[in-house]
């Protein structure tokens, strides 16, 4: 089998359609597949690097799917492409998020936590829910990580020590996570204000690009920025709380079970963001765009870090819906299509 990986990052977009491109790029050298990607890496080095640890070299965005058994297409802005691939002798899978990225295929993949209705337009098989969310191996290895973890901790009935430095390590330890793009320096700067404001002590780290803002920290507070990398999953086997975007991070978290409050960054996370916090897998804090008095979310964040056990319900919910192996599932069905 050869296939076509088709997928862009820069700091407008973000990294989750490369991460996903990723997930079945890991899943598929193991089969004996030819892997290719084509597109644009901006701003995902790190994801870019996984390519080439697993020999899937990295081609122009006008590669074209001549000579390949089937092309996988996530991307919001390319538009109807079934009939060109298919005239080349592939089959085309489609990645969507509800209306987002939208278009007839012969396997359509909408992973999300909200699946949205959509029209018959000819498309073949049809893959709604979590339950086929490509995630990578590092996240599947973190949760096995944290889980061991967690158990070790109720057995022995000793809290492990964190591998965070710095701060109080008897304060819950926070990460501000806003994803692959770089355009969200503001909205990182007004949680780190609502961290503050809560009076609770923290360790907060904010992984972000750019500079923003730090706020003064209050009594047993500390605010730190580092630059998103490779590094994060190991920073989420024992981090306290998350703070993130309602995007492909958000089913991450889920899955490697890690307390999490969710903000909505773009309108195409409104249907994810609502189907998180109302099913009890994560909380809320709201709309960036409302966050010039972030006071609700103030109020929500000093509850998730005074009370263990509010982050550990949200945690086992979030862990229970996402089981990581949406990978396998995509490229089964896909190996039925072209069959």
């Amino acid at each position: 089998m050869r296939i076509l990986l088709r997928a862009d990052s820069s700091r407008q977009i973000g990294a989750g359609h490369i991460s996903r491109m990723v997930a079945l790029a890991e899943q598929a050298t193991p089969r004996g597949w030819t892997v290719a990607f084509a597109g644009h890496t901006d701003n995902a080095d790190f994801l870019a690097a996984r390519f080439a640890e697993l020999g899937v070299p990295v081609l122009g965005p006008e590669t074209r799917a001549d000579g390949y058994d089937a092309v996988v297409v996530d991307h919001y802005g390319i538009g109807e492409v079934r009939a060109e691939v298919n005239a080349a002798g592939a089959r085309l899978v489609s990645f969507e998020d509800g209306v987002f990225g939208r278009r007839a295929a012969d396997v359509v993949v909408d992973c999300g936590l909200a699946p949205q209705p959509r029209p018959d337009d000819g498309s073949g098989s049809v893959l709604t829910g979590v339950g086929y969310a490509p995630l990578r191996q590092v996240v599947l290895e973190a949760r096995d990580k944290r889980r061991a973890r967690e158990l070790c901790s109720r057995e022995t009935g000793v809290k492990l020590p964190r591998s965070h430095d710095g701060g109080d390590a008897k304060a819950p330890h926070v990460l501000v996570v806003l994803g692959g793009g770089g355009v969200w320096q503001e909205t990182v700067a007004a949680l780190l204000e609502a961290l503050r404001a809560t009076g609770r002590p923290c360790t907060v780290e904010a992984l972000v690009r750019g500079e923003p803002t730090l706020p003064e920290p209050g009594p047993g507070q500390r605010f730190v920025v580092s630059p998103p990398g490779p590094s994060l999953h190991g920073k989420l086997v024992d981090t306290d709380l998350v703070v993130s975007a309602s995007g492909v991070t958000l089913l991450e978290l889920c899955c490697i079970g890690v307390p999490t409050a969710l903000v909505q960054l773009v309108d195409n996370q409104a249907a994810g963001y609502r189907a998180a916090v109302d099913g009890g897998l994560a909380a809320g804090l709201g709309n960036a765009a409302a966050f010039d008095s972030p006071t609700t979310a103030t109020a929500t964040l000093a509850t998730l870090l005074a009370e263990p056990a509010a982050r550990e319900r949200l945690a086992a919910t979030a862990s229970a819906a996402v089981d990581g192996h949406g990978a396998a599932r995509v490229l089964d069905a896909l190996e039925g299509a072209v069959r």
